[in-house]
């Protein structure tokens, strides 16, 4: 296994954007990992991660500089009394996987979000894939259910595994939380 720690974590930036479609597209295209059925643009993708980062953090992991993973966090649901949770993904690179790299990315990615004043993040994984749920289950998240047969991809019936794990504690009164804090 190579040193973790020789990989550089930092915010995405437009740039990366092409280095992370190479990795998301055959996750889209060969995967029922993501539900998305057609790879973006890369104009469509700099949309994303523009407004992904209004609000939440997007960070990359670069080795010898090359892009090797990247993991972010997103709203998990529209209602008011959901803004201290959030969804939570990972995609690493063919290369750079079970070298402790997702966990690493994730680490990071906790860590702002807790500081961010994010409480509750959700980890939602399509069945079966037992590498996410075992990377999740390593990272301290639990079952939160399962949603039967809800995503049709690839010719098939999907179940949808959602996790959960708490950052912090559920404080009585929470401060709302920081959704324009800039990473860096």
């Amino acid at each position: 296994m190579e040193l973790i720690h020789q990989y550089n974590i930092r915010p995405a930036a437009i740039a990366d954007v092409p280095a992370m479609l190479d990795i998301y597209a055959p996750f889209v295209r060969d995967t029922a990992i993501t539900f998305e059925y057609e790879v973006p643009q890369i104009a469509e993708f700099e949309d994303r991660l523009r407004y992904v980062t209004l609000h939440y953090p997007w960070l990359v992991a670069v080795y010898e500089g090359k892009l090797a993973g990247y993991a972010y966090a997103v709203r998990f649901r529209e209602r008011a009394a959901y803004q201290w949770c959030c969804e939570c993904s990972v995609y690493i690179h063919p290369d750079f996987r079970r070298k402790g790299l997702a966990t690493r990315l994730y680490g990071h990615l906790f860590q702002e979000l807790k500081q961010r004043g994010f409480i509750n993040v959700y980890a939602v994984i399509t069945l079966p894939n037992p590498e996410s749920v075992a990377l999740h289950e390593h990272l301290g998240f639990e079952s939160a259910g399962i949603l039967r047969n809800s995503g049709y991809k690839l010719d098939a019936w999907h179940d949808v595994f959602i996790m959960e794990r708490f950052l912090d504690r559920h404080p009585e009164h929470p401060t709302l939380p920081n959704l324009h804090r800039n990473i860096g």
